[in-house]
């Protein structure tokens, strides 16, 4: 074992005092009433201040001790400099999804102090930097100042590491306030730190100072605390986009062609860090290729053509990303080349809001590229099934020949969350009706794009078959079964409508929708139709609804083009909300074409304003 992972709390810090029984439990914490392992942290930074790793040290912290946990980081669109929030559940129950108030607040940015000292929830706690000057007379508020600078400055002399290491200060004080396990902590640094010693030495340093001055000069009066637990055993912490990551890898990718935008290059980045180390021949050798192209669209265009000779390729972008891959999307789609296309969705139009949270690219993806063209798109829930998507996007582009979108938000790709391990995809890769030369001489020759069994996919050929009948063109323009251009009417219908038996046999391909019922055997008046990164609030939004007597269905949509499992969902309730980050209703008007004759009682319940939803919000609004 390391040996700083010994090295844990000053033996004169004195632990934490209990709390005074007598003085009862606060008022508006939670709905249960608890404040053991139950309450969310608000600190407010500046970005480009280091802040990341104080707060992902309390965040794993919280983690090691057993205790359900989610980090969120509200991020401005600039480098350094600009205000920053990072918000932290702590719940015994499990809920996950942000909350609507914050009950501790860690004020360590003068510019927002003021606001941030508001949003304190009744009963709560202000932890602030103590030269922040503001009017501190809220008389359902715990105080507590911290000389962050002074106690950094102690410690470590050069300005511009003093800087970084005044988030610590928050951190010990946190320790100490809420009892959070030194040793904890300590481990999370080194986990953050990859067991780099000088970094660890220094930050735990500062903790240890900031501990024996909470010890020695504050007095607690709230009544938060945690307490160590037994349900994150078994749970992994990690963020959607490295799960996508580890997913292609394990599907077998082998291009990948991207072009930075936030939130997708740490999906990108995942890839660059554990392709060498996953994809490597006997010899040490890649067995892969990643290549940052000049833009977008030529990002696309490499992976279709990587696509086209028949390797597993891929990109990572966002929305302006996906507006600059419509011709090459377009184009796949016709010529029907398999590639994946991730899509870490953000906050629009144009530039819009970059590090904010929407899920405004569903119709834009569906139907991406000019003319009659449909895509299959793939929503991931949660970070398991973006590491499952991650594999299984190329096995039904390969299988359909066609584009796969995995539409993601910034909220699942960036954030941290925990999740069962990741299970090994056992299941033999589906390359799809991919002919040998063995095949073609048994077959006489092959028309690329005949349906010969009725599900609209024609066979192909990889480049290099050694066989004199295994060429065909590849074109976007009008072609016949043969792949041979035509402009002729009844040829070119014959062809669109075979895209369309292949569209239609997508619906029974793509995964399946999960059905939540209230109670086995028995429907519900209210459906409520859900997908993405609103999971965690629906789940707690039904929980909260059902205390306040008010039963639903929920049926969570992972992928598109709708299926038969949706339209029996609508035709069995008698009103079915369609939950989404987005102003459009863009699923709500899906749905609508999808079981017009029903389309009256399929009712938006939509939120746009650039944040995580929150259970309150379901609630207050469905109610």
């Amino acid at each position: 074992m390391n040996e700083l992972l010994t090295v844990t709390q000053d033996a004169s810090i004195k632990p934490i005092p209990p709390v005074d029984p007598t003085l009862g439990l606060p008022e508006g914490v939670s709905v249960d009433g608890h404040n053991i392992n139950h309450f969310s942290i608000m600190a407010a930074t500046k970005n480009g201040s280091g802040s990341q790793t104080a707060n992902a040290a309390l965040l794993r912290s919280f983690f090691k001790m057993g205790i359900p946990v989610s980090g969120k980081n509200l991020f401005p669109s600039n480098i350094q400099g600009r205000p920053t929030w990072y918000t932290i559940r702590v719940n015994a129950e499990g809920w996950t999804a942000r909350r609507d108030h914050a009950d501790i607040v860690i004020a360590m940015n003068p510019e927002t102090a003021f606001d941030d000292h508001l949003k304190t929830a009744p009963n709560g706690v202000f932890v602030y930097a103590e030269e922040i000057k503001i009017a501190l007379d809220r008389t359902d508020v715990s105080y507590y100042p911290i000389p962050a600078k002074k106690i950094a400055g102690e410690i470590e002399k050069d300005a511009r590491l003093k800087n970084y290491a005044a988030n610590m200060v928050y951190v010990g004080v946190l320790a100490w306030l809420l009892g959070i396990e030194v040793k904890e902590i300590e481990s999370a640094l080194m986990f953050h730190f990859k067991n780099k010693e000088k970094p660890v030495k220094l930050n735990m340093a500062v903790i240890n100072a900031s501990i024996q001055y909470a010890q020695e000069k504050l007095t607690k009066t709230d009544r938060f605390i945690v307490q160590r637990m037994d349900k994150t055993h078994d749970l992994i912490m990690i963020d959607g986009n490295t799960a996508g990551a580890l997913g292609a890898i394990y599907g077998g990718v082998s291009f990948v062609g991207w072009y930075p935008i936030t939130p997708a290059t740490s999906l990108a980045d995942a890839l660059d860090h554990y392709l060498p180390i996953l994809r490597t021949d006997a010899d040490g050798k890649p067995t892969y290729s990643t290549v940052q192209a000049e833009d977008e669209l030529a990002a696309l265009g490499m992976v279709v053509g990587a696509g086209w000779a028949g390797a597993r390729s891929m990109t990572s972008t966002s929305g302006p990303g996906i507006s600059l891959m419509g011709e090459f999307s377009g184009y796949a789609y016709f010529a029907e080349i398999p590639a994946v296309i991730w899509d870490v969705q953000r906050m629009g139009p144009a530039t819009g809001l970059p590090t904010r949270v929407s899920q405004g690219d569903v119709l834009k993806t569906y139907f991406l590229g000019h003319g009659d063209s449909k895509h299959v798109v793939l929503l991931p829930g949660n970070v398991y099934e973006c590491f499952e998507f991650g594999w299984r996007s190329f096995d039904i582009a390969e299988t359909l020949q066609t584009p796969v979108f995995v539409l993601s938000d910034l909220d699942i790709g960036m954030n941290q969350w925990m999740s069962k391990p990741f299970d090994y995809p056992t299941e033999p890769m589906k390359r799809g009706k991919v002919l040998n030369a063995e095949d073609i001489a048994k077959m006489g020759g092959f028309a690329r794009y005949k349906d010969e069994n009725g599900d609209g996919v024609g066979p192909r050929t990889l480049p290099g078959t050694d066989h004199p009948l295994a060429a065909y063109f590849t074109r976007g323009s009008g072609h016949n079964e043969k792949a041979q251009l035509t402009e002729k009417s009844e040829e070119w219908v014959a062809n669109m409508d075979r895209l369309t038996r292949k569209f239609e046999n997508a619906r029974k391909i793509v995964p399946q929708p999960v059905l939540e019922l209230y109670k086995e055997g028995e429907t519900q008046d209210i459906g409520i139709v859900y997908f993405g990164s609103t999971l965690p609030a629906v789940d707690e939004g039904r929980h909260r609804l059902d205390e306040a007597g008010t039963k639903t269905d929920a049926l969570r949509l992972r992928a598109l083009p709708l299926g038969s499992a949706v339209t029996d969902f609508v035709k069995s309730h008698k009103k079915v909300y369609v939950i989404e980050l987005n102003t459009d209703a863009q699923v709500c008007q899906l749905m609508r074409l999808h079981v017009p004759e029903d389309a009256m009682k399929i009712l938006p319940l939509n939120d746009n304003d650039g944040l995580p939803l929150t259970a309150k919000w379901i609630v207050d609004n469905l109610k």
